[in-house]
């Protein structure tokens, strides 16, 4: 095993153990007993990341267990500043002040990864269907988009973290690589599909029967 998986592997261990332990207003969710679909999202993740970013992360995870955080509550608490906003009012005074030169480096990668979703959603509509909606804008109790589940995540990074991997997508970008498409292939070929575009074929043609059938 390369020392890329190694580091994944030691990350997805750990955030599963963080994320069985996150109390959500209505009591455990059902994906927290949803183990092997946890592994796939994350580690999808984690591949289309540079190894510097990888070992960052990794400290920020055992400091944060030095200090008694769980960075995975943290996250999702962040989120409810848009899904949730008033039981977030009630969290937002235990939470860590973000700087500003953190808020900077999310507003980057956001921005990055945003346009590499978009160009996802252009060419795989019916596959992109399927996911969270992209922009901030579609929140609402129960849906949370993309946008807003990356910037909660990205909340709970060290700014070193932080500085690594905006590092990382910039080089990504200007080499033409798109990092999330990366994450989205790693994900359908652990659903069986050879390719991104058989994935999409499929759910294409799944579609169309679907929507025969509720005409007949």
């Amino acid at each position: 095993m390369g020392v890329k998986e190694t580091l994944i592997d030691r990350i997805v261990d750990l955030e599963w153990g963080l994320f069985q332990q996150v109390q959500g207003i209505g009591g455990p969710a059902a994906c927290q007993q949803d183990q092997r679909t946890f592994e796939v999202m994350r580690r999808g993740q984690a591949l289309s990341w540079a190894l510097k970013t990888l070992e960052s992360y990794l400290k920020d995870l055992g400091n944060a267990q030095t200090e008694g955080q769980n960075l995975i509550t943290e996250k999702y608490a962040r989120m409810m500043a848009h899904t949730a906003p008033d039981e977030y009012a009630q969290l937002a005074p235990h939470l860590p002040p973000l700087e500003a030169e953190t808020l900077a480096l999310i507003d980057a990668i956001v921005a990055t990864v945003l346009r590499w979703e978009h160009a996802l959603e252009a060419a795989y509509p019916n596959l992109l269907k399927r996911g969270r909606p992209l922009l901030q804008s579609a929140d609402r109790p129960g849906v949370t988009s993309l946008e807003t589940y990356l910037r909660g995540e990205l909340a709970t990074y060290s700014t070193r973290t932080l500085h690594h991997h905006h590092a990382h997508i910039r080089q990504q970008a200007a080499a033409g690589i798109n990092g999330a498409r990366i994450t989205l292939e790693y994900m359908v070929h652990c659903s069986g599909y050879a390719s991104l575009e058989a994935a999409e074929q499929a759910l294409r043609s799944s579609a169309a029967g679907d929507s025969r059938g509720s005409r007949d």
